[in-house]
């Protein structure tokens, strides 16, 4: 009997070390969108040896991308919080790890975005004239949210702070495939780390999977599942 054996993905026998890097890295709680860029990711590099000595060999690094705050009201995809760096110091930082035989894993928070995120700061200053105004779950102009708005949304687990996205939408799953090529391009990462991930459209998600294993075949995807059918989420 023919058996074929298939290759066991690099994540298999990965050893993994999580980063939360704006509290292990001493960032203020908040950003002011102002501040001096100050290069907190190049602390990474003093980690090396400590690493090394555990055999770590892929690092996930939790939210690196601006936002308002703990990382996961994101405000800008394509900019690394200037309370980390910028772009120029994730990349240099991802290249010195691959440089040490280490695979980079982001957390991709694409279930809901920050108040401060493009998008919906159009919504709060056009209303129902909005061309965006369909990029957001469950948008009602009768009422008003907490924050006193004229209008009231889907937040992650009723908190306001976390816009959910209206990922039935496909012009906003398309801007999120573009933000994820973006960042394989750019920063040569190595998988994602899917946050809420049973709160994410499964569509979505089954199209991520797709389009992220055709960009690059060995991918590394996880999804954080909390509450739900765990073999669902799995298929």
């Amino acid at each position: 009997m023919y058996i074929k054996k298939t290759l066991e993905h690099w994540s298999s026998s990965s050893v993994f070390y999580h980063i939360y890097p704006l509290g292990c890295f001493g960032a203020p709680a908040k950003n002011n969108f102002r501040s001096p860029v100050v290069p907190r990711l190049k602390e990474i590099a003093k980690w090396l040896p400590h690493l090394k000595k555990m055999h770590i060999n892929a690092i996930y690094l939790g939210p690196v991308f601006e936002s308002s705050t703990h990382g996961y009201d994101t405000a800008d995809y394509f900019k690394v919080d200037r309370r980390l760096g910028d772009n120029q110091t994730l990349k240099e930082m991802v290249a010195l790890l691959h440089k040490n035989d280490m695979r980079v894993i982001l957390d991709g928070v694409f279930n809901h975005v920050g108040r401060d995120f493009f998008a919906f700061r159009d919504l709060q200053d056009k209303g129902v004239n909005s061309s965006y105004r369909d990029w957001f779950a469950n948008i009602d102009f009768s009422k008003r949210n907490p924050y006193g708005d004229s209008f009231t949304y889907a937040g992650w687990n009723g908190n306001f702070d976390l816009v959910k996205l209206n990922l039935q939408n496909p012009t906003v799953t398309d801007y999120l495939l573009k933000v994820v090529d973006y960042w394989i391009e750019n920063f040569k990462i190595d998988g994602l780390r899917i946050d809420t991930a049973d709160c994410v459209d499964i569509d979505f998600l089954q199209q991520l999977s797709s389009h992220c294993k055709a960009k690059q075949s060995n991918f590394w995807l996880m999804g954080e599942v909390i509450h739900g059918d765990y073999a669902h989420w799995v298929n």
